[in-house]
């Protein structure tokens, strides 16, 4: 099942295929393409949006400072 993150504006959707991450930017349309960098596979699910914060940080500006799961399961 994918997961959704709003990266500091920027849509994330990480899917687990096996014991990797695949990592897809998303958009409002629907479509979804390769991100341009990976998950390490010891990444826990409930790790995934402190990991995110952490990578895009200097992306963080006032109006979007946080990460934020868009869907729970």
């Amino acid at each position: 099942m994918p997961i959704r993150f709003n990266v500091f504006g920027m849509f994330v959707i990480v899917e687990r295929h096996g014991n990797d991450w695949r990592v897809y930017y998303g958009s409002d349309n629907g479509v979804k393409r390769p991100a341009d960098f990976v998950i390490p596979n010891d990444i826990e699910e409930n790790q995934l949006g402190l990991y995110l914060a952490d990578l895009f940080h200097e992306h963080a500006r006032p109006n979007n400072s946080e990460v934020m799961r868009l869907d729970h399961a």
